[in-house]
């Protein structure tokens, strides 16, 4: 069973928020020292509680004041390169549904004009001069990809799994496509919502 979303806001019961701060406090040296073992890196902690007049310190004081002496003798545009404040990280964290659903929308907004595309193609009609005129290279890429798609979804094989679209030819049908180098006429499939 998960655990429900934390509102991330100050607790207003002072039993909860001493005991929220001792579990959390013991989770996050935990994760320190998982991180420092696994990665064999030097890290450390300093963390104020509430009415203590002493800070925690882990894993030593000794340990804690080489590492922070260690950063303060990086320059200062390294020091703040990857810092954030509260506001930033809660900034970065509402952006990212957001950059999903645009994404989404350009999707789907990019299968709409392939869709249209297809249509108009049609209306075409065998004219490849006229193709290749309204069509750009990247165009024709996404145009392909897209009814490579199609065609996967749409046409199970025999044994229900989907066509293997790279698949290699036999030396028969190798032979076969040397000795037959005209030109065919193409049959193009209606698209769906094309009349």
């Amino acid at each position: 069973m998960g655990r429900k979303k934390v509102r991330l806001e100050l607790i207003t019961k002072e039993s909860t928020r001493k005991t929220t701060f001792r579990k959390r406090k013991v989770g996050l040296l935990k994760k320190a020292f998982e991180l420092a073992t696994l990665c064999g890196i030097k890290g450390c902690a300093v963390i104020y509680g509430p009415n203590e007049a002493e800070p925690y310190v882990w894993p030593s004081e000794e340990e804690a004041a080489k590492v922070l002496k260690r950063f303060r003798a990086l320059p200062p545009k390294k020091q703040v390169k990857h810092m954030k404040n509260h506001e930033e990280c809660l900034d970065g964290n509402l952006k990212n549904p957001e950059r999903k659903v645009m994404e989404g929308r350009r999707r789907k907004n990019r299968e709409m004009e392939l869709e249209m595309l297809l249509c108009q193609l049609q209306e075409v009609d065998g004219d490849d001069e006229e193709l290749f005129k309204m069509m750009s290279l990247e165009d024709m890429m996404s145009l392909l990809d897209f009814l490579d798609k199609r065609v996967e979804e749409d046409i199970p094989s025999s044994d229900g799994h989907t066509p293997d679209r790279h698949h290699q030819r036999s030396e028969e049908e190798e032979e076969d496509a040397d000795t037959t180098k005209r030109p065919r006429k193409r049959n193009r499939p209606a698209a769906p919502g094309c009349n």
